[in-house]
């Protein structure tokens, strides 16, 4: 492996996040290559090397992202509001990472996995309020990356 690889991974990566934070969207590997300043083919193979990772988890292209945990690059049943934007999380775990990550306030939408009922709550700056909800993982979390897709 490239020396530098694991520093250019690093500068994918933290281009990725940005982008998603910034955009609230996928970012097209056109967009971090000129974010980083290199080629197209230099950040899909620094994709590979991030999933191979479990940073990225990507489409069957080998070029679209499908989760930057917390980011969803597909739209998911869990929506986060924060300022202007509206982003999408992989589960209902990742909606409040997203508000963490990009340390704002919020509002999440989402859907009780048991009733299907439509569920909203606003979460401050420093973090959720006391609930009575519970939050369930139906798959032990050891187990999560056999099918992180449906986990």
């Amino acid at each position: 492996m490239d020396p530098i690889a694991p520093d250019f991974d690093t500068r994918v990566k933290l281009a990725i996040y940005r982008h998603f934070a910034d955009t609230a969207r996928r970012p097209e590997v056109s967009e971090i290559a000129r974010a980083v300043e290199s080629s197209p083919a230099d950040v899909s193979a620094a994709y590979g090397r991030l999933f191979k990772s479990r940073v990225l988890v990507l489409e069957p292209d080998g070029t679209s992202i499908r989760m930057a945990p917390p980011f969803s690059g597909v739209p998911t049943q869990h929506r986060v509001v924060a300022g202007d934007r509206e982003y999408f999380a992989n589960c209902a775990w990742d909606a409040l990472g997203i508000l963490a990550a990009l340390h704002a306030p919020g509002v999440v939408h989402s859907r009780c996995g048991q009733s299907d009922e439509a569920v909203a709550f606003d979460v401050p700056a420093d973090g959720p309020l006391p609930t009575e909800w519970v939050f369930h993982c139906a798959v032990p979390a050891a187990q999560w990356w056999n099918d992180i897709v449906f986990t």
